[in-house]
This record gives C-alpha cells, sequence and structure tokens, in this order.
C-alpha cells in the first residue's frame, strides 16, 4: 500500500464533501444544538443559562448518540457501492492503486470530513463556554469532543463495511437504517428486556460486558463514569465495575469499533 495513493484519494475524498458544504451543514447542526441543550437543557425546572458542565455534558451524550451514528452511516454507506452503480469504481480500479489503497484512501477522506465538522461544530461551542468553565470542566467538555470524533469514525467503519457488503445503494440504506436502530435503540432494549424477564437470573455479570459490543455503550460509559455528578443518576456505579470503567480500557475497545469493521470490509472487498 502506498501512502501517496491512499492520500491523493483520501484528498479529493475529502474536498468532495466541503465542496457540496456537507462539512459547514453538520458543524451548524452540532453547534446551534448544543448550544440550545447547554443554555436551555434546564427551562423544564424553569432556569435557563448554563449551569453544570456535567449535565450539560450528560445531555449532549445523549444528542450525540442519536445523532452521529446517523450522520456517520448515512456519510459512508455508498462509498463503495455508490461507486461501482454509477460505474466510477471500474474507471478508479484500472488505475495504478489497490483495492486496499481505494478503500482506505475513501475511509480517511471521509473520517477528515467528519471529523472536521464535530471538531468545528463542537470546538466553537467550547469556545462559547470557556468563560463558563474552569480547567477541570474545559478538560471534561475537550474529552466530550474526542470520544465523539472516535464514535463517529467507529460508525463511520461500520457504514464502509455495509457498502462494501452490499449488492446496491437501496440494500446499503437499508441496512445501515437497520445498523441504527439496532444499536441506538434495540441493543439496550433487549439486554433490559432479558434482566427484568429473569430477574436478573440470566446474564446479570454479564452485562458489563454486553454493553461493551455496542459502541453506542461504550461512548455513553467514557463520558458518563468521569462524571461523578451524574454518574449515580445514571446507575453505571452500580452495573458497570470500575475494573472495565478505565477510560484508556474503554477507548482501546471504541478503537476496535473502528478497525475491525474497516479490516472486514476491505477483505471484502478485495474478493
Amino acid at each position: 500500500m502506498e501512502l501517496a495513493q491512499v492520500l491523493t484519494i483520501a484528498s479529493k475524498e475529502a474536498r468532495d464533501r466541503i465542496r457540496n458544504r456537507w462539512v459547514l451543514v453538520v458543524s451548524l447542526v452540532f453547534t446551534v444544538l448544543a448550544l440550545v441543550i447547554a443554555y436551555f437543557g434546564s427551562a423544564q425546572q424553569g432556569a435557563v443559562g448554563f449551569r453544570s458542565i456535567e449535565v450539560t455534558i450528560a445531555s449532549l451524550v445523549s444528542l450525540v448518540i442519536y445523532l452521529m451514528p446517523l450522520i456517520a452511516l448515512m456519510l459512508g454507506f455508498d462509498t463503495i457501492v455508490g461507486e461501482r452503480e454509477r460505474g466510477s469504481l471500474s474507471l478508479l480500479l484500472s488505475m495504478p492503486v489497490t483495492r486496499a489503497e481505494v478503500l482506505v484512501g475513501k475511509y480517511l477522506g471521509l473520517a477528515a470530513a467528519l471529523t472536521t465538522s464535530t471538531l468545528a461544530g463542537f470546538g466553537l461551542v467550547a469556545v462559547v463556554l470557556a468563560p463558563e468553565l474552569d480547567a477541570s470542566g474545559l478538560l471534561h467538555y475537550l474529552a466530550f469532543i474526542g470520544s465523539s470524533v472516535l464514535f463517529g469514525l467507529a460508525f463511520l467503519s461500520l457504514a464502509v463495511l455495509i457498502s462494501a457488503v452490499a449488492r446496491d445503494r437501496s440494500r446499503a440504506s437499508g441496512v445501515a437504517i437497520g445498523i441504527w436502530l439496532f444499536f441506538v435503540l434495540v441493543f439496550d432494549l433487549a439486554v433490559l428486556g432479558i434482566l427484568v424477564a429473569t430477574g436478573g437470573g440470566v446474564g446479570g455479570d454479564l452485562v458489563p460486558y454486553a454493553l461493551l459490543l455496542n459502541p453506542a455503550d461504550v461512548f455513553r460509559i467514557l463520558n458518563i463514569v468521569s462524571l461523578d455528578e451524574v454518574r449515580t443518576l445514571y446507575g453505571l456505579a452500580t452495573v458497570f465495575p470500575e475494573a472495565l470503567a478505565s477510560p484508556g480500557r474503554l477507548a482501546i475497545v471504541m478503537g476496535g469499533w473502528i478497525v475491525i469493521p474497516l479490516i472486514l470490509a476491505s477483505w471484502r472487498f478485495r474478493r
């Protein structure tokens, strides 16, 4: 794999996203929603204005869990299958590039666009909130931004895998929506349903490990366990053991969600 070829493909992919204003739109969405949550999230309690970075991050985590996977999946679901349907993939592969270079280059270009929009959107909010935060609060918020980037890259890897496996764009889009529904909505309900139905007798000790099988749960735990004000509120203090709650370990798990689907996509694309 030649780095120059990969970077050329990545640069073109990123420029295409910037040219069609995708990065700008997503950045504005993140900025507006984050500011609304930060300053008006407590309106139902009869108060407005920024109150606590911990509560703000907890609310933003819920927002990102719903939005980020959908954005990442829609961004990457047609990166391979779409090129194949348009006939441009055959032309690209006729050039002196390998399939691995094409896939990795496309992924890096999409990742650059997603990362730029996330950093720009939430970074602007960090600038606005900076006068309200102490050093610890600012560090927590920056850690939230970094984990949001990793979370988006994980679902982008799943999107590229879907695109490499699917036969056409319509099927790829259907699978992408199904993946979003499963990880964001169905997975936790299924785990909770099993625990309630069995009175905790089946899989109670395995729940923390089962949560690692869902990148959305890994992202939630990664952000919530470090916030004392909301950890007990979420119940994670009693459900998730401290041995697994290490930010370093959780970051490694999230890294696995980025790398493994990409490896599988590369293997499938080469076949």
